[in-house]
């Protein structure tokens, strides 16, 4: 190629690639066409990807974070069931007793069945599949189960299934023995368990309550004392494989059960057994169609020593209807059903309020003696002419409340008032206390709010606000209508003027007494207030003794015993009349030194049969003539049980006699006799007996024989005779074998042997009696 041709080939190329000789930057080269890369991402698609990337984990991250710190407490929860198999250990329910320790409410054993279900399989599907079938036909026959329900259970992926509760030992020998005849001896489980259970049926039931399938308390002291008689549930933890198999040889946790406390309530079963005695026959003679209740308190701790409501209901079996509803029951619906129920379950001492009636004047005496108003026996202080007249601008003529009696009283004192139960004089003492006073006196009483007694439902009164109390309201509410106040609002109440004006908080609870421990918590008697003094109280205390022996009252007198006590008489609303009348009476005894205070209610008596007077006091007299002597209260009477002393007989010498010879002698002069003998009574003769020849002792006391070669006595602990009368302490005695000496009269101050000493039997304890020495716990 020429010189010429090269200089224009390489000016073609330098325009190609746009060489400018005469630039600075001549040694750049511009390439002029399109340049296609093969190998290269363009930055933009690079970003994405890096974004895309940044995204991706930043969501990862999120989900991470949310499965960690918002759904992680779930999770793991969710991860522990899959994994581990929870046997549950039912705890042990706390029993509850009466003062004295009789078991009013235990735990029965019994079982619960359950299955693992994957635990009952055979050598293969088939074998499975038939043994399955016989373990669901075998439990639903034993128990009379639906069988497809059980079959169900049985073929369950759960590890655990139950079958049924609260099995009785019959059904579960039963089982036992089925299992045996056909092989099986896993997969089937009989878990000890409890159940609640009621020695004595229905008494205080209202009071006790029941307790639900799982024993969770559904009604009464067995509700409100849930959370302390129920204890916490322990439980066996093991594991198991992602197929849902127990994994052998794992290790296992035990979480022990912690049982529930003992409870010991302030209820004496005797006392209860005796007014339910008493307060049954008065419903059912008198014809009282809603029943009625009854409480006995001691007024000195506010212990409630009896509560019981009438018709009442079999605590063993609370859903059955008891005699009365039953009459109905069948016609109701089921809504009618349930609240029927629940009615006869309720404990209306205080879930019910009622309008107290004349029993409320003893509360508007306190307060007019205590503010000075009058005196009790101020002669001419009222008059009544048989009703009192209120102006009322709805009415073209003056409103007239009337008394009860149709013979007018005419002047009286209070004492006269109280006695004759005058409504027209309380209707003026009303008038000069004023409504305020009153209203003060019944907030210090506590008759505004509930008594907190410990009792399971309890309601509180109703009262008019003190700005809608005019004249008439006041009138009423003097004498005891128109306001509506639990029955223990009222005793309670009354109780504080038998305990010299000084307002205790009623108590059902004694005691609490940890099982595991045996730690013992007591539940403090509270003392509220001073309500009125103890002058005002002794004067109110003379006035109901004076209604006791020559007022309306006087049925209610208790021979040997001073009874202070008031009637009560309330009549319906007139909107209401359904409601039916409610006939009471209040007593306290002894008039000095109050032990006992109590409130009998009968509700809608027939309408010739409703005054407090004449229906509620004699069945009060029969309830106190045995409560009393029972609680060693001191009577005028009450030498007389010494004189039992003084007709004692001489035990012989009956030693070296034999046995038969030896009982008909002692038995002839009025001895009982118990023998520790192993041979023939008519050829073995006594060796030794307690007490010993030349004792004397009141006839029906215990001589015990020892035969040849039986010589070793049988010792018993002595009881604790102190506040004791003569007759419970020989009573408490005798049940033990023991044998009673006496000095004085009254109640035990003192015993020659200690509490829980032990003393062969036949052993005579020497005690000593004292007037005004009585002690209630």
């Amino acid at each position: 190629m020429n010189e010429k041709s090269k200089k224009n080939e390489n000016n073609k190329l330098n325009k190609k690639l746009h060489i400018d000789k005469n630039s600075p930057n001549s040694n750049l080269i511009k390439i002029n066409t399109n340049f296609e890369a093969k190998n290269f991402i363009y930055s933009k698609k690079l970003k994405l990807t890096f974004f895309v990337t940044i995204l991706i984990f930043a969501l990862l991250i999120c989900r991470i974070g949310f499965l960690q710190f918002v759904q992680g407490s779930e999770l793991k929860e969710k991860a522990y069931n899959q994994q581990a198999i929870n046997q549950i250990i039912s705890p042990k329910r706390g029993n509850i007793y009466d003062s004295t320790g009789e078991a009013l409410a235990i735990n029965s054993q019994v079982d619960t069945i359950t299955i693992n279900p994957s635990k009952i399989k055979g050598k293969n599907d088939e074998e499975t599949k038939q043994l399955k079938e016989k373990v669901a036909k075998g439990l639903s026959e034993i128990f009379a189960l639906d069988y497809n329900e059980t079959f169900k259970k049985v073929n369950s992926t759960s590890s655990v299934e139950t079958i049924i509760k609260k099995v009785e030992k019959d059904k579960v020998d039963e089982l036992k023995k089925w299992m045996k005849d056909n092989d099986i001896s896993a997969g089937i489980n009989i878990d000890e368990d409890f159940k609640r259970s009621y020695p004595y049926n229905n008494v205080a039931s209202q009071v006790i309550g029941f307790c639900g399938t799982e024993n969770q308390g559904l009604s009464g002291i067995e509700s409100k004392w849930n959370s302390v008689l129920t204890g916490t549930p322990g439980k066996i933890v093991s594991s198991k494989d992602g197929s849902q198999q127990e994994i052998p040889n794992s290790e296992e946790t035990y979480i022990s059960a912690e049982n529930g406390s003992d409870l010991t309530l302030t209820i004496d079963l005797k006392i209860q057994t005796i007014v339910e005695k008493y307060l049954k026959q008065a419903v059912e003679d008198i014809g009282c169609n809603k029943g009625g209740n009854v409480i006995v308190m001691n007024p000195k701790n506010g212990d409630i020593l009896a509560m019981a409501t009438y018709p009442d209901y079999n605590l063993n079996d609370p859903h059955t209807p008891n005699s009365v509803l039953a009459e109905t029951y069948d016609s109701l619906s089921q809504e009618e059903k349930n609240e029927s129920l629940y009615r006869m379950w309720s404990n209306k001492s205080v879930a019910d309020t009622y309008e107290p009636g004349s029993v409320f004047k003893v509360i508007t005496s306190a307060v007019a003696l205590e503010e000075n108003i009058t005196t009790p026996n101020k002669e001419g202080d009222f008059f009544c002419n048989g009703y009192e007249e209120f102006e009322d601008a709805s009415r073209s003529e003056p409103l007239r409340i009337k008394c009860w009696s149709p013979t007018p009283h005419g002047s009286q004192t209070l004492t006269d008032a109280l006695c004759n139960s005058c409504n027209p004089a309380f209707m003026k003492l009303g008038a000069r206390i004023t409504a305020p006073t009153l209203y003060k006196y019944y907030s210090a009483f506590g008759l505004f709010e509930s008594t907190n007694s410990g009792l399971y439902g309890e309601q509180s009164s109703i009262f008019q606000k003190l700005e809608d109390v005019h004249e008439v309201e006041l009138a009423t509410m003097s004498f005891g209508q128109r306001l509506n106040i639990t029955p223990l609002q009222m005793i309670t109440a009354i109780a504080s003027i038998a305990n010299d004006g000084v307002l205790m908080q009623p108590r059902i609870v004694k005691q609490i007494t940890n099982t595991e421990t045996g730690a013992v918590t007591e539940i403090p008697v509270k003392q509220v207030r001073q309500v009125v003094s103890k002058e005002t109280a002794e004067q109110v205390k003379g006035m109901m003794e004076a209604v006791a022996t020559v007022g309306s009252g006087r049925h209610a007198a208790v021979t040997g015993y001073s009874i202070g006590g008031k009637t009560g008489t309330s009549e319906p609303i007139y909107t209401n009349w359904e409601a039916g009348y409610v006939a009471s009476y209040v007593a306290i005894s002894p008039v000095e030194n109050t032990q006992v205070v109590l409130l009998l209610t009968l509700y809608d008596p027939p309408k010739e049969k409703n005054q407090g007077g004449t229906v509620a006091a004699p069945v009060v007299s029969q309830m106190l003539s045995e409560i009393l002597p029972y609680l060693g209260v001191p009577s005028s009477s009450d030498a007389t049980n010494s004189t039992n002393q003084n007709n004692l007989i001489v035990v012989p010498d009956i030693r070296n006699k034999t046995i038969s010879e030896a009982e008909k002698i002692l038995k002839e002069q009025g001895f009982t006799v118990k023998t520790y003998t192993d041979g023939d009574k008519n050829n073995v003769l006594v060796q030794d007996q307690n007490p010993k020849p030349g004792a004397e002792l009141p006839k029906n006391s215990i001589i015990i024989l020892y035969g040849e070669n039986n010589t070793v006595s049988t010792s018993v602990s002595v009881p604790d005779l102190k506040g004791m009368n003569y007759t419970q302490a020989l009573n408490t005695l005798k049940s033990k074998n023991l044998n009673i000496s006496v000095e004085g009269s009254g109640t035990v101050i003192t015993q020659d042997y200690s509490k829980d000493e032990p003393v062969p039997e036949g052993t005579i304890i020497k005690v000593t009696l004292k007037q005004g020495s009585s002690n209630l716990h």
